[in-house]
C-alpha cells in the first residue's frame, strides 16, 4: 500500500501528541479522527465513484475536507497506523444495526485489528452515527468505556458480536471474525454500496460526527442531536440552505463545489422525511 502524508493527516485531525505505536497514541488518533473527519456518502449520492487507493483517500478526506464511509475512513487510518509503526490488519463485518433478528447481511463493513503490547484491540472510525470513539480490547464479556457510550464484545463461536449500551439497553452493531481482509475484498463491497440502485448509500443522504457528550446525525433532511444522557433533539430541514448549513456546521463537511449538489439536496428536501 502506498503511504499517506502522515503530517497532513495529523494536522487535519488536530493531533499534536506522541506518534509512538502505543495504546495512548491509538486512543488519541481514533477520538480525534472521528471528531474531525465526518461520516458521509455524498459521492454515491451524486453518482461519483468512491475510490479506495491511497492517493484518492488522502486527497478527499485530508486535503479536500471531505469525509467518507467505512472503507474510506478505516483504510485511511490503516495507512496512517502502518506508517507510524503499528501492527494492524483489516477485518470484515456483517452489519446488525437496525437489521431484523435472523437476517443474514453481507460482509459489507470494515474495521481494524491492532496488536499492541497491552494485547489485541479493534479500532473502527467508520460506523456512522454510532462510531467507536475509542479502541476496544479484543476481550469478550467485558463492558468497556469509550469517550461516548460503553461497548462490549460477545463471543459467538468463531465470531465476535459488538454491542453498544444506549440508555441502558445493549444494541448490536455488527459481528465479525478475525480473518484478514485485503483491498480487493473491500473493493467488491465498495462497488456494490456505491453503485447498486437499491443501496441506501445511493438513494439516501447519511452524515454523522461525534463531539464530547453528543453525536450529530443527518439522514436526508432530518438533523438529530443525540445526548449522552439519552435525549434526542430532531429538526426537519426545509430547504437546501438549511441542509447545506447542517452539513457545513455541525457535520463540519467541506462541500464539493458542483451544481449537482444543490439539485440532489433539493430532491431530498422535496421528498421529505
Amino acid at each position: 500500500m502506498a503511504a499517506i502524508n502522515v503530517d497532513a493527516y495529523l494536522q487535519r485531525i488536530g493531533h499534536t501528541g506522541e506518534r509512538a505505536p502505543t495504546l495512548r497514541t491509538l486512543q488519541s488518533l481514533q477520538l480525534r479522527h472521528t471528531e474531525s473527519i465526518p461520516f458521509e456518502n455524498l459521492n454515491p449520492l451524486l453518482r461519483w465513484p468512491v475510490r479506495l487507493d491511497a492517493a484518492s483517500l488522502e486527497q478527499k478526506l485530508i486535503h479536500d475536507g471531505r469525509g467518507g464511509y467505512c472503507f474510506e475512513q478505516n483504510l485511511l487510518l490503516l495507512h496512517v497506523l502502518k506508517a507510524l509503526g503499528f501492527t494492524v490488519v483489516g477485518l470484515g463485518a456483517r452489519i446488525l444495526w437496525n437489521v431484523p433478528e435472523g437476517v443474514i447481511t453481507p460482509r459489507s463493513h470494515m474495521l481494524l485489528r491492532v496488536d499492541l503490547d497491552e494485547g489485541c484491540y479493534i479500532a473502527d472510525v467508520g460506523f456512522g452515527g454510532q462510531v467507536l470513539t475509542g479502541p476496544l480490547r479484543l476481550e469478550p464479556d467485558t463492558e468497556q468505556a469509550t469517550p461516548h457510550e460503553p461497548f462490549r464484545l460477545l463471543r459467538s463461536g468463531d465470531e465476535f458480536l459488538l454491542q453498544s449500551e444506549i440508555v441502558g439497553t445493549w444494541k448490536p452493531l455488527y459481528r465479525f471474525d478475525l480473518q484478514e481482509q485485503f483491498l480487493p475484498d473491500y473493493e467488491v463491497s465498495n462497488w456494490y454500496l456505491s453503485n447498486h440502485p437499491e443501496s441506501h448509500f445511493v438513494t439516501d443522504l447519511f452524515a454523522a460526527r461525534p463531539e464530547p457528550g453528543l453525536r450529530y446525525t443527518l439522514r436526508n433532511n432530518v438533523l438529530a442531536v443525540h445526548g449522552r444522557d439519552g435525549t434526542t433533539k430532531r429538526r426537519i430541514l426545509t430547504d437546501v440552505i438549511e441542509l447545506r448549513e447542517a452539513l457545513e456546521g455541525p457535520i463540519r463537511l467541506t462541500l464539493p463545489n458542483t451544481p449537482e449538489l444543490d439539485t440532489t439536496l433539493a430532491r431530498l428536501v422535496a421528498r421529505g422525511v
